[in-house]
């Protein structure tokens, strides 16, 4: 007879939950009415039961959320009516004193131009308005650039200066400090924190004889640690239903901490020995990534699971669950919204109430044990989380089980052995760089498996995002589980899965059929930037520029075929040109790479010698005059014939300035150069004729009517982001090309555009539908 579960905790941890997410929207007044109310409910409804016991069950779910909401409503209250709120709405300048509460996250940049830049979550101890100083409380988020908050530790105080403002969206928060000034450093952070700091440090440098994609995955399987991960790597992860792996999980612990107790058990190791070992495990763990509020979350969750295991009664670990959600959120009512915290808690559940179930169902029809349990795992995992991922991501995984279940076997091994590595280089370096070398093996299956399944086009299919998408989902999932549990049933729906991955994946690249035959040139929409393809032959096209996102440039490479690259051109070094090059460096081959003769701005700049670095390429400046032949596309350098200084933007001007001719097709491509370099390129006489313009500089209002003249071009191209904040398109550069008779074609509107050359005619053909996988 199976044991019963009791459902009261988990009822009430649920319904605290969801009173939590509507609190995180409102005000401290409101929320404080509420939970009167929730208390009132709580109170009617055990009085009630006296005659209806069931409504004990609605009391319970009341005093719970009651609970929950008035110290939440305190809090609000504090966010946002204090001194410290006043101050922060009148943008007041100020000198602060804070303490760092995690690790700084990176940004990306502020504006094409900006450099890349640093969130940072942190306490304020104190701060210092016109002289004055004063002793202030709030949590808050420090924004900065990213060099100087590089390698502060959790636990540090700092000093700096700069600008209060609101919080944008985190109803807890009480301010933004727009940081002017790099963090001064106030004594040093505490113990545990620096300790963790050695052992994080030292598991990066043990790894560094791995290749790069492995390198960046091991720090993020062993300790959440995803800041060298490739970010197309990355991408790759989340549309093949992997990306819980590089997440701080319960589940991903439970695991490392599950094949730990079983070698113990296999070396007939007594249960308190067991015990023992694993508790250290997961200390080690719990230090190593640091005990911030995600750390301890994912080591509560392995040791619920572990705990109901261990016992043998799976379903009684379903009040310990209830009652750790309910804990976690009266502690840090932000996880109610925090996407990691949702995953875990879904996911330990789905590990104790369906895995064990679906597990012995297989070994009924004679499934050998471990793929039944793989199996099993992967797919109680996959059906618990895949609503909250589709809610948020907008898009649902067709290959996430399998991915899964190729992935699973592998993820203990990975982990713990980068874990050894990790505390061992506090002592002996060689023998930490030898553990990681022997963790880069499974890494490096990880890797192809998120290659392999996440790369498929059509390996996931849009779904409405939001709330509503994620409760849609999760009731048709519901329905499959219900229906499943009827023979026939289970094999229509087996049938149906199968037969519809099979036509989508394989039928979605034969339907879309890009790029169109003949094609001359791409531009990629990678949204507020550059990145431009010239055909070089089957598999190969030269890249001019990469957008500054690398996952939208390596989409459009992908797309193309190219995994070739003979010449890659940076037109100059802001962050909308550069930001993608680790997308167009993935997983290809490239020969050379030419720039702008002006490294600036810095940062953008030092990202390009960095990522080149990674893949032991080397940076040539581009000579005017000079011509690169790259099959069948040829380039010819025609500026800038010296570096600009003192003009409205040097960077832009400086820019790499290109004709390419690609199948008898000229091609002007005048990167960011605005009226100043034109004027240049007028004067010298220089040859501008093409028969595609690619506009200067998105399209702004810099260009001169006489540079677009000379170029007597039949057909424009803009690359601009939809609804980006320069204004791109100008209406005044729209205006001059249709008084010039050019047509025009742009990724802001139409998405990516392929030219291609019909019996000499040029026509944009635009990519008719899009796959995120």
């Amino acid at each position: 007879m199976s044991e019963p579960i009791d459902l009261r905790l988990g009822l009430g941890a649920l319904a605290g939950w969801a009173a939590v997410l509507w609190a995180l929207g409102h005000g401290a007044g409101a929320v404080a009415l509420a939970a009167l109310a929730a208390a009132l409910a709580a109170a009617l409804l055990a009085f009630a039961a006296r005659w209806r016991p069931v409504l004990l069950i609605g009391a319970f779910a009341a005093c719970c959320s009651s609970a929950l909401l008035a110290p939440l409503a305190a809090r609000l209250h504090a966010a946002h009516d204090g001194e410290l709120a006043r101050l922060a709405r009148a943008a007041v300048e100020v000198s602060a004193e804070l303490e760092v509460r995690g690790d700084p996250r990176p940004l990306g940049s502020v504006g094409a131009a900006g450099s890349p830049r640093m969130a940072v979550d942190a306490r304020l101890r104190a701060i210092t308005v016109d002289g004055r100083r004063a002793t202030l409380s709030g949590s808050v988020l420090v924004l900065g650039p990213s060099d100087a908050w590089r390698g502060v530790l959790p636990g540090q105080r700092v000093r700096l200066s700069g600008r209060l403002s609101p919080p944008l969206s985190d109803n807890l928060l009480t301010a933004t400090v727009l940081a002017r000034s790099e963090p001064e450093l106030l004594g040093r952070p505490p113990w545990w924190q620096r300790g963790a700091g050695e052992v994080r440090s030292g598991l990066r440098q043990a790894a560094a004889g791995l290749p790069p994609l492995p390198r960046g995955l091991l720090p993020g399987l062993v300790e959440g640690d995803t800041s060298e991960l490739d970010p197309v790597l990355e991408e790759r992860f989340r549309v093949a239903g992997l990306s819980h792996l590089t997440a701080v999980s319960g589940t991903n612990l439970s695991l490392t901490i599950g094949a730990v107790a079983l070698l113990l058990r296999r070396l007939r190791a007594s249960p308190t020995m067991i015990a023992l070992v694993s508790m250290v495990v997961l200390i080690g763990f719990v230090v190593l990534a640091r005990p911030s509020p995600s750390v301890l979350r994912a080591a509560v969750m392995a040791g619920i699971a572990l705990l109901a295991l261990a016992t043998g009664r799976q379903r009684a670990a379903l009040p310990v669950l209830g009652a750790t959600v309910f804990g976690l959120l009266l502690w840090q009512p932000g996880l109610a919204v925090d996407f990691g915290f949702a995953l875990s808690v879904v996911a330990t559940a789905a590990l104790l109430l369906l895995a064990p179930g679906w597990t012995q169902a297989l070994r009924r029809r004679r499934v050998p044990a471990g793929l039944a349990e793989a199996l099993a795992v992967a797919a109680a995992a996959h059906l618990a989380t895949v609503p909250i991922v589709a809610g948020i991501s907008g898009r649902v995984s067709l290959v996430a089980i399998p991915a899964n279940v190729l992935a699973e076997p592998v993820v203990a091994a990975a982990t713990l052995l980068g874990l050894l590595a990790a505390l061992s280089s506090v002592v002996w370096m060689p023998l930490a760089a030898l553990l990681a070398q022997l963790a880069g093996w499974p890494c490096r299956w990880l890797v192809w498996v998120a290659e392999c399944f996440g790369s498929l086009s059509g390996a996931s299919l849009p779904w409405p995002a939001g709330v509503r998408g994620g409760l849609l989902l999760a009731a048709l999932s519901a329905v499959v589980v219900l229906l499943c549990r009827r023979p026939a049933a289970r094999v229509l729906v087996g049938i149906a899965t199968v037969l519809g991955v099979l036509i989508q994946i394989p039928g979605r690249a034969v339907l879309v059929g890009w790029p169109p035959p003949g094609w001359v040139v791409v531009a990629c929409d990678v949204g507020q930037g550059d990145a431009l393809v010239l055909n070089a032959g089957p598999g190969s096209g030269v890249v001019i520029d990469a957008g500054p996102d690398p996952v939208a440039v390596d989409r459009c490479l992908r797309e193309l075929g190219v995994n070739r690259i003979p010449v890659l051109v940076l037109s100059h070094d802001h962050l909308d040109h550069v930001g993608g090059l680790s997308g167009v460096l993935h997983q290809r081959q490239v020969g050379r790479v030419l720039s702008s003769p002006l490294p600036e701005p810095d940062g953008g700049h030092r990202l390009v010698l960095s990522a080149l670095a990674g893949h032991r390429l080397r940076l040539e400046p581009a000579v005017a005059g000079q011509r690169v032949d790259a099959g069948q596309s040829r380039l010819d350098v025609l500026g800038p014939s010296h570096v600009f200084l003192g003009s409205r933007s040097d960077p832009n001007n400086s820019s790499v300035v290109l004709r390419a001719t690609v199948a008898g097709v000229r091609i002007l491509l005048p990167g960011d150069a605005e009226i100043e370099a034109q004027d240049e390129l007028l004067s010298a006489g220089v040859d501008l004729r093409a028969d595609i313009l690619k506009a200067p500089h998105h399209g702004s209002a810099y260009s001169d009517p006489a540079f677009l003249q000379a170029a007597h071009a039949r057909l424009a191209l803009i690359s601009a982001g939809v609804d980006n904040g320069y204004g791109h398109p100008s209406p005044l550069l729209l205006a001059e090309l249709a008084r010039l008779g050019v047509p025009v074609a742009r990724t802001d509107q139409q998405g990516d555009i392929a030219v291609v050359n019909q019996d000499g005619r040029l026509v944009p053909v635009v990519r008719a539908a899009r796959s995120a996988g």
